[in-house]
This record gives C-alpha cells, sequence and structure tokens, in this order.
C-alpha cells in the first residue's frame, strides 16, 4: 500500500498558487502542481480552522485515541463546525488560518529528499504521471 503523502508536487515547476495569477499553466507538470497546490490549501484551511476551533484535533502527534475514535472525533468536529458557521461564523478565526497558512513553507530540501528515496515514492511518481497526464489533456481539451 502506498504510504500518504507521496505523491507530491514536481519539483523545480510552478508550485504557489499565486504564481498562476498572471500565466495559465504551460505543461502536464504545472496542470498537477496547480491542482495539488488549490487541494492542499483547502485541505490545510480546513484542518486548521477545526484544530483552532476544537483543540482535542491538535493535542499533538501522539494517538490518543484509536483510529476509529479518532476519526469519528474528526467527523463530530467538522460536523459541529459546519453547524457552527451556518448559525455564528468566526470570522476572525478563519482569517487567523489564513494568515498562518500564508506564512508557511510547503516543504524544505531536507524533508523532499527523505520523502522521496523509497520505491513508495517511486511508485508515487508513477501515479503522480499518470494522474498529470489525465489532468493535463482534460484541461488542454477544454481549453477556449
Amino acid at each position: 500500500m502506498l504510504k500518504s503523502g507521496l505523491i507530491t508536487p514536481y519539483r523545480g515547476v510552478r508550485y504557489h498558487l499565486k504564481e498562476y495569477s498572471t500565466r495559465a499553466p504551460e505543461n502536464a507538470q504545472e496542470i498537477f502542481n496547480h491542482r495539488h497546490a488549490s487541494l492542499r490549501n483547502v485541505i490545510e484551511r480546513a484542518f486548521g480552522v477545526l484544530k483552532k476551533r476544537f483543540p482535542i484535533i491538535a493535542s499533538g502527534t501522539e494517538a490518543h485515541y484509536s483510529v476509529d475514535t479518532t476519526t469519528e472525533i474528526v467527523l463530530a468536529c467538522g460536523i459541529l463546525h459546519n453547524y457552527l458557521m451556518g448559525v455564528d461564523p468566526d470570522e476572525r478565526l478563519i482569517a487567523k488560518v489564513d494568515r498562518e497558512l500564508m506564512n508557511n513553507e510547503i516543504c524544505t530540501e531536507e524533508e523532499y529528499r527523505m520523502n522521496n528515496n523509497s520505491d513508495d515514492s517511486r511508485q508515487g511518481a508513477i501515479i503522480r504521471d499518470a494522474i498529470a497526464a489525465r489532468i493535463w489533456a482534460d484541461y488542454a481539451s477544454n481549453r477556449p
């Protein structure tokens, strides 16, 4: 089974969302990185807000509960958050998470090397290349 996080963006290719504001993606690697960055941003923002609102989620890296219990806690927090956003949205909380995300580095070179020296990372690269080719084909066929 492929470990989480081993389908990584392409290195040496535009990645950050703001880099695409002036020029559209020009190849499969760039469109993959753009979509990867967009998805990562949404996921990090969602979990950032949940962790700020419900500290039980941000209680450290050591597991205090079983995987099933942790899953149920995260799901319950997500449901409560969605309800609270409908009744009394906390825009300060969201703005704080957005500021923190803007200041975070995506991945250091050392972290990148550590995550890309295994059979899993090679398998992840093969999967990434296939996904990038499909995304590019779809993007290219739907461009004006």
